[in-house]
Formats: structure tokens, C-alpha cells, sequence
């Protein structure tokens, strides 16, 4: 599994581009903004688009997918139904925040927990983590032992709650009981921010380390 993180728009969010290098077929996971540069990486890596994966429904992380999925014709994949509540309001969201009014599209296909993705050659998990949103997914490469989180979990933080339908107990519950049962050796792409792994965070990021919860 190959990867490369192209921060967007002026959150800085990490959109990746996620590769199978047998077969030269790649995902973009999470793309906030700036298509132009975001086709502009798969032309340069000699690149296929096969799919767009959201983890979640919020504006920094699928303003370009409709544009993208216009021009390309990829399937959108991602998140769980329950971020409906998100998509259906990307032009409030874009108001809010002042960004470009958005091109409408809706998943062909949501996601629930224990879903699998392939990619090429390549397989990724899904687990259902609520609490930023509802909706929120991960994806997890076993094999690579790497997961791209969102904004569930970053380096010395968690992902805010005080958003309409959060829920900071179920953030909580999603890191401890899902992500850090994969294992202290998987790095992890956060939605903003530099990679960690959840090791280092299970040891010390304030929120949810062992040592708050005894």
C-alpha cells in the first residue's frame, strides 16, 4: 500500500490519496477542497481513480467530492447513513464557514461497521465511530497496519463533540474500544495535523490515554 497526504482548504485537512501499486488504482479519501490539485497528484503518479471514501459529512473533508465525482464518474463511498444529517446540508455548512458553494452529490453506497473496501489488491476495514459525528468512519489496512481516522482521534487530541448531533462518550468509547484494540504499532492519518500512532497515544494524549482511565 502506497499513500500520500495533500492538506486542503485553510483547515489544512489531510486528504489522502491511497494507491494499490500492482495495479496502479487509487482512492482519495476525504477530499475537503482544491480539485485541481487532487487530479493533478493522480496525472503526476500515473494514477486511476477507482473511488472516493468519506469518512464523515463535514465540509472540510467532501467539499470536492461532487465535482470530482461530475468529472471523474467514481463512486462516493462513505460514511455511515447516520452523516446524512451532514450531506444534506453542505451549502449551510459552506455559509458557515465561507467556503465556495459546494457541487451536490449524495453516496452510492454508505457504510456500516465490519464493512470491507478493496482497492486493487489491497483491503481496508471499516468500524463505525461515532461522536464527532454519527456517522463517522475509519478505515483500517491490516496488512499495513495503518488507518485513516478522521477526525475521531489526532496527535495529543480528539475530535470536537460540541458540533449538532456529537457525542463526546461515544467519541471516547469509539477510541478506546475500537481503535486502540487494533494495536500500538498502527499509524494513523487524522482528519488534521501530523500522523501518530495509537501507541503513542494510548500512552499519552491527555484525552484518552490508559492513565486517565486507570
Amino acid at each position: 500500500m502506497e499513500f500520500t497526504l495533500l492538506p486542503v482548504t485553510p483547515f489544512a485537512q489531510n486528504c489522502t490519496l491511497v494507491w494499490c501499486p500492482e495495479t496502479r488504482k487509487a482512492a482519495v479519501i476525504d477530499p475537503g477542497g482544491e480539485p485541481e490539485r487532487i487530479l493533478a497528484e493522480l496525472a503526476k503518479r500515473d494514477l486511476e481513480l477507482d473511488a472516493i471514501w468519506l469518512t464523515h459529512g463535514h465540509l472540510d473533508h467532501v467539499g470536492a467530492t461532487g465535482e470530482l465525482k461530475a468529472r471523474l464518474g467514481v463512486p462516493v463511498i462513505g460514511p455511515h447513513q447516520a452523516d446524512d444529517f451532514w450531506l444534506s446540508r453542505l451549502d449551510e455548512q459552506a455559509r458557515m464557514f465561507g467556503f465556495p458553494d459546494p457541487v451536490a452529490f449524495s453516496p452510492d453506497r454508505y457504510l456500516d461497521d465490519g464493512d470491507t473496501l478493496t482497492l486493487g489488491t489491497l483491503r481496508f476495514e471499516v468500524l463505525h465511530c461515532p461522536g464527532h459525528t454519527p456517522g463517522h468512519v475509519v478505515l483500517f489496512n491490516r496488512e499495513a497496519r495503518w488507518a485513516q481516522v478522521g477526525d475521531v482521534l489526532f496527535k495529543g487530541s480528539i475530535g470536537r463533540t460540541d458540533f449538532p448531533m456529537g457525542n463526546h462518550q461515544q467519541q471516547l468509547d469509539a477510541i478506546r474500544n475500537k481503535l486502540f484494540l487494533l494495536g500500538d504499532d498502527v499509524r494513523f492519518v487524522p482528519g488534521h495535523g501530523p500522523m501518530s500512532t495509537l501507541g503513542e497515544e494510548r500512552r499519552t494524549n491527555p484525552f484518552v490515554a490508559d492513565s486517565r482511565f486507570g
